[in-house]
């Protein structure tokens, strides 16, 4: 195994998923059970995507196709309108994610983006792991609790997550320019987990279905315990479900950095704000070893 980044063993439970209060994909609000598993503590980062590509050679989907670009535009626009702010870049894969400078060491902390379906899913076989499903994700990242009223902020103004703050896209009022940020900037949530909501979202091993809690799931036992898990595979013409929201989540669009939160993207399409996280079936008492070990809190 070339397992690469700590995990968090999840503990299983029944908890609310979806929201019905919020964007129609994510009714209805149900109550579900998820079986135990670990998962990585942040996102898999430029350093450890590295690692393994220099260990196997792999050439990445946007590396012979490019990626998708944002552009901020300069005044407000119809959001009805995502190609005023997206743009094809032949040059753009993981180590250009805007299609120009190479990364710099600076940047290998920052999660993987640029990177397909099927890039996550290579990857995730080369560590000994697997992508999250979705039930599985959201449990993670909220455990059935709904965030804050002041999400993404905390009470005293003080920023929770990587995300938009200001008018999208054209308003930025946070210092900078709007990027990823190095995995664990923020505070980790009640489980030990980073950045779950906001810097990047994270590819699930879910197909896409237009409303919460209808994926095909199958219940399977593996290594003594009852795990949650897709039994539908993937293809390259495949949507699929990604979940935490990014760095281009804002209030007035796209207010996705919500555990419920969901979104379809295309499995073959690679973009500057999407990268994904491990997941492994097992149990508490297994492998990673014991210094990478860390249990969630409850």
């Amino acid at each position: 195994m070339n397992r690469t980044s700590p995990e968090v063993w999840i503990k299983p439970g029944a908890g609310t998923f979806g929201d019905d209060h919020h964007y129609a994909e994510e009714r209805p609000a149900h109550i579900a059970n998820v079986g135990g598993f670990w998962i990585d503590r942040h996102s898999v980062t430029n350093a450890q995507f590295a690692s393994f590509v220099n260990d196997t050679g792999y050439v990445s989907d946007a590396e012979r196709e490019g990626g998708n670009v944002f552009i901020a535009t300069t005044a407000p626009v119809d959001l009805r309108q995502p190609s005023l702010w997206w743009r094809h870049e032949a040059r753009a894969s993981w180590r250009r994610p805007r299609g120009t400078d190479a990364l710099a060491a600076e940047h290998d902390d920052h999660p993987v983006v640029q990177v397909t379906h099927r890039d996550a899913l290579a990857y995730a076989a080369w560590s000994g792991q697997r992508l999250p499903t979705e039930p599985e994700w959201e449990w993670a990242a909220g455990g059935g609790q709904p965030p804050t009223a002041t999400w993404p902020l905390a009470p005293d103004g003080m920023l929770l997550a990587n995300v938009w703050l200001g008018e999208f896209p054209w308003k930025w009022v946070r210092k900078g320019t709007p990027t990823t940020m190095p995995v664990g900037s923020f505070p980790a949530n009640f489980r030990g987990l980073f950045d779950m909501l906001g810097n990047v979202w994270e590819w699930t091993s879910d197909p896409w279905e237009s409303r919460h809690g209808t994926q095909a799931h199958a219940t399977q036992r593996q290594d003594g315990i009852d795990i949650v898990s897709s039994c539908c595979a993937t293809t390259d013409t495949d949507v699929i479900t990604v979940k935490g929201g990014s760095y281009l989540c804002a209030a007035n669009y796209c207010a996705r950095y919500r555990p419920s939160a969901r979104h379809a993207q295309a499995a073959h399409e690679p973009t500057c704000h999407i990268g994904f996280r491990c997941a492994r079936s097992g149990d508490e008492l297994a492998d990673p070893p014991e210094a990478e070990r860390a249990v969630a809190r409850s």
